[in-house]
């Protein structure tokens, strides 16, 4: 079968390079529309319903509106997960489905529960679901600036009018633009309506503040009179009565005394304001500015996106689209990170293709052959594009250092044909029919063993696709990517590699070149030696085995390494009871230390939350963009050290060193923004507080902790108006009209909006900020009763400052607080079991409560589990795979036998370097496995062979070393020189490839020793032949 199509490719050769050229112009077209970003999405599938509820406390939010969602949401299609947070004002429930279930069917599903609930809401709360969105989602961040702006402060009335051109001018203009999901307007002041109403002016014209309230919503609508006809024509009938300014407000009648009206300028100071703000952005700790985040639509081609909104804003800039000579200055561009990360795979792939044509001229001391495995280098990557456009694979860093990776590998079958054909050429003749028949002979000798090893390869590779959560997304694309591009590469050896070299190579002499004599020379004594002492030899290559078996224990664990974005987000935490304003103070000040770091570009804070009701952070939360200068030289971690130990002097602050997308994407995937999370479960608030805080100083004693945070429980003052009802039925005093006076005097009512064109503002009924103040001034508010009798508001209710939860936490319908620590200097997982052991020692929980273990530790060790399983199932198949080869139990086995001694290099490159072992680094391992087994089955398909044209063990063993001693040597060194760049790259992502290279760098130096030594000495006890020639 083989040999036909090998045959049917040498007849047609003019028609099989037509199609490789056709193949070629498709994959650079593919490679133009690759979907482009930095990183795989590794976000599940989840949707957000986030409900406002002004004015309550969590608790009140957690009875009211997250349990009943809960309840409604239980039991949905798909639904893996459910977390709540519960903020004063604030519900936010993440529900994440299965990956196979589409989002929007997902959201469907959650729409249809919502409208049967909502009715059942308390009035006004209307939950909403986020923005189609994920964690790579926030792909650019602006500020709004003037070219006079300067250093200097901005005014609030400055903040306010950019805050509605954000709003109301530039809002509408990027959302309209393919692929944004939403933009989140954060900072500036929101601009309102405020009817500022004097409780003394009150009493004085004896009216309720119910009567202002009612009389501003009542003055404020346009009516429709349906149709009048008028003999051939017909009007419309409309009545415009829609309040259109300041003066319209004021000017609206509360009642009439003796024939004089009371208008509502009487009694209120109407005036334009602001909004009571839940969050403000700081730039380079000099002013407040106002800026914008666009949110990318999930599974968005982040280059693209982000290049379309660019498109725009330069289009806003040059043509001036924004008033008062306003212009948009980005702060966080994601394309920066995606060209660096392109770029630095690109260059480790195009460093990793000189390494290998240089390695080919040096073994073969032939440039032509050395183009043909060119060819194969250039047309591999294109095909595979088109596969990955295909399959809806984005270009990224997993996916293309998939084929940074595959570089080594893709050529093996290239290398073995084209040199089995320039050997079998150099020993023939002229003749053109005798020349195919050579080309077409020397293909199809190893086309067998090179199938069936570099399907062993492919194969290695796609059990990491069975790997399911973040290690699943993070390297599938890569494991995909190499099948892919290791079965064109198969295809391209077998029928394109014959057909370019019955055109360009010549035939070389049959003489080794200088660096493959000098090497074979000395292979050949050390062999020598070891066939003349096989005992030894395997008594050394066992104990080199258990050696590196003993190292084993003391190899760090992780999960997947930290990469280096190179922006940084220290993460700053106040008291939960801190003002907003007060919370601006401290930000100013830290920024300003911050941007003073050498190596930082310019830093923008974000402090609080922003519009988007799915962003939960708390005023006391600031998540600061430190944009790292690269012409500086300082490198990321240098500039992290610097802004820790900087930011150490500020009193009474955690700060927490993160970065753009690793904390969003913590925090949506596991809603924990740490690598290690316990999660503790239980009813009682005061419980919960307690055992978190016994575990927060268990943690803290085990070396390597650090940014160690615990869910607060206390800390949030709240002033408690307990309503007696006694008192009130003795002054025949509603509920209902002491919750006006709260919620109207002191936290304003919104009563309609005032529209100017297409803008509209609230418009919102308050007491003037001198009768809301102080404790004393709401104690001193006066309701009135019946009969007219003023009382104040201390003589009904009991007024108490208490301590209250800034936050409470849900999961799968439970009350929960997580304790989260990062880890600094060891591995992950002997710090997790450090920290398991002290608990466990010294914590006893009380009934009906329990720990969970989360955060990246719960996916390194669901990784580390599934790779238990799917590994010794891969070692399984490639058994089954080497005796359908060979026909033969003896030699699958003794094939199976390189896999240990090929991991003895990795283990020591891990040790040797410092790296743990973690996903990447089994990954590696999988990889190595693959490329000796394809060693292994060249070196003894060839000694097989030869024993079956009758020659004794001894004599061929030592030929098909002989023999297959430069094929074995550079396949090996073309596959470890591809990936020596990974090594001394330092570009993003480059700390998630090194482990990987180092493992099957290593391993491929001791696995090739070893295949070429110890399978030729163990041979003779496997050999299958019955008789000696």
């Amino acid at each position: 079968m083989l040999k036909s199509l090998i045959r049917a490719a040498l007849s047609q050769r003019l028609l099989v390079v037509v199609v490789a050229m056709v193949l070629v112009g498709f994959g650079v077209r593919a490679a133009m529309h690759l979907s482009v970003d930095a990183f795989p999405d590794v976000t599940n599938v989840q949707v957000q319903i986030a409900s406002e509820v002004p004015g309550r406390s969590p608790e009140e939010v957690e009875r009211f509106v997250t349990v009943p969602l809960e309840v409604a949401m239980t039991g949905l299609p798909g639904l893996t997960e459910m977390r709540a947070l519960n903020r004063a004002g604030l519900s936010l429930i993440t529900l994440v489905f299965t990956d196979k279930t589409d989002v929007y069917f997902a959201r469907q599903l959650v729409m249809e529960r919502l409208l049967e609930v909502t009715p059942r809401m308390p009035a006004g709360v209307v939950p909403v679901l986020g923005p189609v969105s994920t964690g790579l989602g926030e792909v650019y961040q602006y500020t709004l600036v003037h070219p006079d702006d300067g250093q200097r402060a901005l005014s609030p009335e400055e903040l306010m009018e950019r805050r509605v051109v954000q709003d109301w001018v530039l809002r509408p203009l990027l959302r309209s633009i393919p692929g944004v999901a939403e933009i989140n307007s954060m900072g500036g002041l929101e601009r309102q309506f405020q009817v500022l109403v004097n409780p003394d002016r009150l009493r004085h014209y004896r009216l309720s503040l119910r009567e202002v309230l009612e009389a501003v919503e009542r003055n404020n609508a346009n009516a429709g009179g349906g149709v009048l006809r008028s003999a051939a024509e017909q009007y419309l009938i409309r009545g415009v009565g829609l309040i259109r300014s300041v003066d319209d407000i004021g000017n609206i009648i509360l009642k009439e005394e003796r024939g004089v009206p009371v208008f509502v300028r009487d009694v209120a100071q109407v005036e334009i304001g602001a909004a009571v703000r839940q969050g403000a952005i700081v730039r380079n700790g000099d002013s407040e500015a106002v800026a914008g985040i666009v949110m990318m639509l999930r599974g968005g081609n982040a280059k693209e996106v982000v290049g379309r909104v660019k498109a725009k804003v330069k289009e806003i800039n040059d043509k001036g689209l924004l008033p008062d000579g306003l212009q948009i200055e980005p702060f966080y561009d994601r394309t920066e990170l995606v060209d660096s990360a392109l770029w630095m795979v690109t260059k480790v792939l195009l460093e990793g293709v000189v390494f290998i044509v240089i390695i080919l001229f040096l073994f073969l001391g032939d440039v032509r052959s050395s183009l043909v495995v060119v060819a194969t280098i250039v047309i591999t990557p294109l095909v595979t594009f088109m596969m990955m456009n295909r399959l809806g694979l984005s270009a990224n860093l997993m996916s293309l250092g998939g084929l940074a990776i595959a570089i080594g590998l893709m050529v093996d079958g290239t290398v073995v044909v084209v040199e089995n054909v320039f050997h079998k050429l150099g020993q023939a003749g002229d003749g053109r029919e005798s020349r195919l028949r050579l080309i077409l002979d020397a293909t199809t000798e190893i086309a067998k063993p090179t199938v069936y090893g570099i399907s062993i390869i492919i194969l290695v590779f796609l059990p990491l696709m069975m790997l399911s959560g973040m290690e699943g997304k993070m390297f599938a694309p890569l494991a995909l990517t190499i099948a892919i591009a290791l079965a064109v590469s198969l295809a391209v050896s077998l029928f394109l590699s014959p057909v370019l070299c019955s055109y360009i190579l010549r035939g070389g002499s049959d003489h080794d070149t200088r660096p493959i004599a000098f090497l074979k020379r000395h292979y050949l004594r050390l062999l020598h030696l070891a066939l003349g002492a096989e005992k030894k030899t395997i008594v050394t290559a066992v104990s080199l085995l258990l050696g590196s078996m003993a190292l084993f224990p003391f190899l760090g664990k992780s999960f997947i390494p930290t990469m280096k974005e190179g922006s940084i987000v220290p993460q700053i935490v106040r008291v939960p009871s801190i003002s907003l304003e007060e919370s601006l103070q401290v930000e100013n000040e830290a920024m300003k230390l911050v941007a003073q770091v050498p190596g930082v570009k310019s830093v923008i804070s974000k402090l609080g939350r922003g519009e988007s009701p799915a962003d939960p952070a708390g005023s006391n939360e600031s998540d600061p963009v430190v944009v790292i200068d690269r012409e500086k030289g300082r490198s990321q971690t240098e500039i992290e050290e610097d802004i820790r130990r900087t930011l150490s002097v500020l009193p009474g602050v955690q700060v927490i060193m993160n970065q753009p997308i690793a904390q969003r994407v913590d925090e949506m995937v596991t809603g924990v923004r740490s690598q290690l999370a316990i999660k503790v479960f239980g009813e009682e608030l005061e419980e919960l507080k307690r055992i978190s805080e016994e575990i927060a100083r268990i943690v803290r004693t085990v070396p390597g902790a650090t940014d160690i945070r615990v869910e607060r429980l206390s800390g949030q003052q709240t002033l408690t108006i307990d309503i007696d009802r006694q008192a009130i039925a003795r002054y025949g005093i509603n509920v209902s009209d002491v919750n006006d006076l709260i919620e109207t005097a002191f936290g304003g009512n919104e009563v309609g909006q005032l529209y100017e064109g297409q803008r509209r503002f609230g418009i919102v009924v308050r007491y003037p900020a001198a009768y809301r103040n102080s404790v004393e001034t709401i104690r001193n508010s006066t309701l009135r009763t019946s009969d007219g009798t003023l009382v104040p508001l201390s003589a009904v209710a009991r007024i108490d400052l208490t301590d209250s939860p800034p936050t409470i936490s849900r999961e799968s319908g439970q009350r929960r607080v997580v304790v989260g620590a990062n880890v600094n200097g060891r591995d992950l997982g002997g710090f997790v079991q450090e920290v398991q052991q002290r608990v466990e020692a010294k914590l006893r929980l009380p009934e009906g409560y329990y720990l969970s273990w989360g955060g990246q530790f719960e996916n390194m060790q669901r990784a580390m589990e599934t790779l238990m399983v799917i590994v010794p199932l891969t070692i399984a198949a490639i058994f089954f795979l080497l005796f359908m080869l060979f026909n033969s139990l003896r030699l699958a086995s003794l094939i199976i036998l390189v896999l240990p001694f090929a991991s003895i290099g990795g283990i020591l490159g891990l040790f040797v370097t410092g790296e743990y072992v973690s996903v990447p680094a089994s990954v590696g391992f999988i990889a190595l496995w693959g490329i000796a087994v394809l060693n292994g089955v060249v070196l003894v398909s060839c000694i097989r062979r030869l024993r079956e044209d009758g020659l004794s063990v001894a004599d061929a063993v030592r030929e098909g070393c002989v023999q297959r001693f430069r094929p074995v040597m550079m396949t090996a060194t073309v596959a470890l020189l591809g990936l020596v760049p990974f090594l001394f790259a330092s570009g993003p992502g480059s700390e998630v490839q090194r482990p990987l290279a180092v493992v099957v760098i290593g391993g491929l130096i001791s696995s090739t020793l070893l295949t070429l030594v110890v399978v030729p000495t163990l041979y003779r006890w496997f050999d299958d032949q019955p008789n000696e020639a």
